[in-house]
């Protein structure tokens, strides 16, 4: 592990604003429990869209079929 010093340009919570050294700008540094944390919550999301995806499909295939049913071309 190499120790050095960096520039702190916000407080040090959970995601502190940081430079390096040799760096031209800061970054974010995330503790690893909020970083585990916003992992989870973007496995929520995807599992939530994934849903919403497949709701939307099934709707927009029932539009396609009543178009097609009564001769309507499609408007997309």
């Amino acid at each position: 592990m190499e120790r050095v010093e960096a520039a702190l340009f916000t407080d040090g919570g959970n995601d502190a604003v940081v430079r390096l050294p040799g760096r031209r700008f800061p970054g974010v540094l995330i503790q690893g429990d909020s970083l585990h944390i916003l992992r989870s919550d973007l496995a929520d999301a995807r599992d939530s869209a994934g849903l919403l995806l497949a709701g939307l499909d099934a709707l927009l295939a029932r539009y396609a079929d009543a178009l097609q049913e009564h001769e309507i071309p499609r408007p997309y």
